[in-house]
């Protein structure tokens, strides 16, 4: 997987790109460290991006061989990378933990400007640094917006769901504890659509109450109906159930978009995932559409990874070292790097752990060993890593054997 990226000769030119949100500063160096252009600051609009491009372009010799870099900065360095550079020109995507180990390096640890910015990305370039920016799979980009689309809805409806428990409670006192799941059943939806007023649903009594959720399709068994009027019953009134239930009926329709929104997501992701190049990993045990699609859209480009030890490495989970004067002190989990592929490497290796027997024997051996949760599940993500990196790589589905 991985990319060739061209030697730097003494022929090359860098043009080094540092990108804001409205503006970006570009410079123009020979492999002597000669500025050719620059620092020079343009907007970010298609025109100004072309007459900066053409600036460059005017002074690079005939047999130069320009690397352009640019450090990445969110989503607002893209459309630089997604740009038409003259033919010829490599375009390099860096790492902005890279660019600041740079300005470290360069004793510019604690001093950001676009200038340093820009000789930082320019040392790396000419060191060989930067990932080649080839055309990127536009399924990719597709999976990982409805992905990241469907994380931030289900998020939201977690959050909109507890504060719904606390209307509940000031609406109806008690149908908690007749109902354990208010939210997360169908029953108990239409108890808190229909009867967030208890005297109403006391009044409705057992059989009725059986009838009306047999109207909506439902079926509600007969002991938990009688719970449920009784609570009713037994409430105890409140002075804010007036406006704690208008509230409630308004978060009930926020709850209700929410989650046909998270549907409509993920089933883009049951379309968009089989044309991308993680459509054999639903073939693990226990990978479905929604684990797949977080791991690609943390991940991106699988082009960009050499092999599984950078993507594990990426994701903040490797463990901290540290050695001196012959003295070895290894530490816990570092927790840098990307949280999004550490939660879905994370998630990856729940997966296997609850469904596939393999990595089932391989936890509980760990556990019996005296592991703790913590360490099993960083363990099972490892093994997540290197099984889903095959078999991308590989274009393969999932055989036991081979992993067994």
């Amino acid at each position: 997987m991985s990319v060739h990226v061209a030697p730097v000769t003494s022929s090359t030119i860098v043009v080094a790109v540092d990108v804001g949100k409205t503006s970006a500063v570009f410079s123009v160096t020979d492999a002597a460290h000669h500025r050719l252009v620059g620092p020079s600051e343009f907007a970010m609009t298609g025109p100004a991006l072309v007459a900066a491009a053409a600036r460059a372009a005017a002074v690079v010799p005939s047999t130069g061989r320009v690397k352009v870099g640019v450090e990445a900065a969110g989503h607002y360095h893209r459309p630089v990378l997604d740009h038409r550079w003259p033919d010829g020109w490599e375009v390099l995507e860096l790492n902005p933990a890279q660019v600041a180990e740079q300005r470290r390096v360069q004793g510019r640890r604690r001093i950001k400007t676009d200038v340093i910015d820009l000789e930082a990305i320019t040392d790396l370039v000419l060191a060989g640094y930067g990932r080649p920016v080839a055309d990127r799979d536009v399924v990719i980009g597709e999976v990982s917006a409805w992905a990241v689309h469907r994380s931030r809805r289900v998020a939201t409806r977690t959050a909109t769901k507890n504060q719904l428990l606390g209307q509940l409670d000031r609406a109806f006192p008690g149908l908690t504890l007749a109902l354990s799941d208010v939210l997360g059943t169908k029953i108990g939806r239409l108890i808190a659509a229909e009867f967030a007023d208890p005297g109403r649903l006391a009044g409705l009594g057992v059989t009725r109450l059986i009838r009306f959720a047999a109207t909506r399709d439902l079926q509600l068994r007969h002991p938990v109906a009688e719970r449920l009027v009784a609570a009713a019953r037994d409430a105890l009134p409140t002075r804010d159930a007036v406006v704690a239930r208008r509230i409630l009926a308004a978060d009930l329709a926020l709850l209700t978009d929410l989650d046909a929104q998270i549907h409509s997501a993920e089933t883009e992701l049951g379309l968009l995932l089989p044309r991308s190049p993680y459509a054999t990993l639903t073939s693990v045990p226990g990978w479905g559409v929604v684990r797949v699609s977080n791991y690609a859209a943390a991940l991106g480009d699988p082009q960009r990874w050499p092999g599984p030890r950078q993507i594990y490495r990426a994701s903040g989970l490797s463990p901290m070292q540290y050695e001196s004067a012959h003295k070895r002190r290894d530490s816990g989990i570092s927790r840098e790097g990307s949280v999004a592929l550490r939660r879905a490497l994370i998630d990856l290796g729940i997966g296997l752990w609850l469904n596939e027997p393999a990595a089932k024997d391989y936890a509980r051996g760990l556990k019996e060993r005296g592991k703790h949760g913590g360490i099993v599940a960083c363990a099972l993500a490892h093994r997540a890593n290197r099984i889903a990196h095959a078999l991308v790589r590989d274009h393969a589905t999932y055989e036991p054997t081979r992993w067994a």
